[in-house]
């Protein structure tokens, strides 16, 4: 108890350094934290997906689409439960800055396949009434300040022109983990209109989604669906969810390597700013050490003493770090809502965290506690200064 009395006096012996040396450990741990956070939510998608859920492209490109009546000969595939056909419909509402994910899906098959997927069970029904209608979710109707029944017209991109819908239900996902930002239609208003407008591209699926029974049966459902296929004028690559969700993060490699080189960065100049602190604090009392040496404590003593700064410096600045964290976070995700819909701090992150802090402080105070412990008692008296 008197050592660590001891040690807490000395923390208000240089109180501004110290202060200083608390700052730039949380905002290090702080940013450490957010680059943690901005890799997760990159792989936020990979971690929402199913394991009983698959993915059926064209095996050339996602670009390329494939004949609506594949999704009959896959949903005779043993195994297969569900069949949902959809398209990513690339609109914008009002101009460009307003993205958001929109899909048109076949609605009924789709909201079974997505359990994760909550809405009230009137607005559901009036969803799958309406030819017209759209499914939205709960931080994209915040974002726009809609509700049900509002009028929403998407202004068509890969497919031009004005596509008036009308809001029928707004969803909330399961837990933190779905994505809220989505917007969802039919797949049949979406051919109807083609098949008046621009009847080359009707009758034509980006994807399909499929149910399986279970998880071990993925790889070869995979494998039939492709072979029913191969050497048509259309073959198919299916996946699962998750491998589909990681070739779109392959395309982001480089940037989240860079991401997670900045985070290892990040605990160097926490390292640096720590050792650079302790470094000072033990030059500073090399005579009180020798005083201490002369009376009888050993280089084993004199050691915890500074390891218990290092680390009171480095646990008092991840704290506040970690405690900057969760709001710092809500503001980032709240500003990049429509790049990042899931941003939300991990469990892993914060372990992550606090053992940086134990790392810096224990590796802070290495080098000073040697040299306290060598420093001989008739040197360090002279020493003036």
């Amino acid at each position: 108890m008197l050592t660590l009395r001891y040690i807490l006096r000395n923390l208000a012996r240089h109180k501004l350094r110290n202060a200083l040396t608390v700052i730039g450990v949380a905002v290090s741990v702080l940013a450490f934290g957010l680059l943690r956070t901005t890799v997760d939510a990159w792989y936020a998608g990979v971690a929402a997906s199913s394991s009983t859920r698959l993915v059926t492209r064209n095996a050339v490109s996602i670009i390329y689409t494939l004949p609506i009546s594949y999704g009959e000969r896959i949903r005779a595939v043993d195994g297969v439960t569900l069949v949902s056909a959809g398209n990513w419909f690339g609109g914008v509402y009002l101009d460009e800055k307003n993205f958001f994910p929109n899909f048109a899906v076949q609605a009924r098959p789709y909201l079974t396949l997505y359990p994760e997927i909550i809405l009230d069970q009137a607005q559901k029904e009036a969803f799958l009434r309406d030819r017209k209608g759209c499914l939205i979710g709960r931080k994209l109707a915040a974002r726009f300040g809609w509700k049900v029944g509002d009028p929403v017209t998407l202004r068509g991109t890969i497919y031009p022109g004005d596509w008036p819908m009308t809001v029928r239900a707004v969803y909330r996902g399961r837990d933190t983990g779905v994505d809220e930002t989505q917007f969802l239609f039919h797949w049949e208003y979406l051919n109807e209109s083609l098949r008046k407008t621009t009847p080359a591209l009707v009758d034509q699926a980006g994807f399909f989604l499929l149910g399986v029974r279970a998880p071990e049966l993925a790889a070869s459902a995979s494998r039939t669906v492709d072979a029913i296929f191969a050497n048509s004028l259309a073959e198919t690559l299916t996946e699962t969810e998750q491998a589909f969700q990681m070739g779109f993060v392959a395309m982001s490699e480089a940037i989240i390597t860079a991401i997670q080189l900045i985070s290892v960065l990040v605990i160097l100049i926490i390292l640096a700013v720590a050792a650079n602190t302790m470094a000072m604090t033990a030059r500073e009392r090399s005579r009180e050490f020798a005083a201490l040496k002369a009376l009888g404590f050993g280089p084993g003593y004199l050691a915890l003493l500074i390891f218990g700064e290092s680390l009171a410096l480095s646990i008092l600045g991840t704290g506040l770090g970690c405690g900057l964290t969760f709001p710092a976070a809500a503001a980032f995700g709240d500003a990049l809502g429509q790049y990042f819909p899931i941003f939300q701090v991990s469990g892993l992150t914060m372990a992550l965290q606090a053992g940086a802090a134990l790392v810096v402080g224990l590796t802070a105070g290495a080098f000073p506690a040697w040299r306290a412990g060598r420093v001989g008692v008739a040197e360090a008296l002279r020493r003036i200064g």
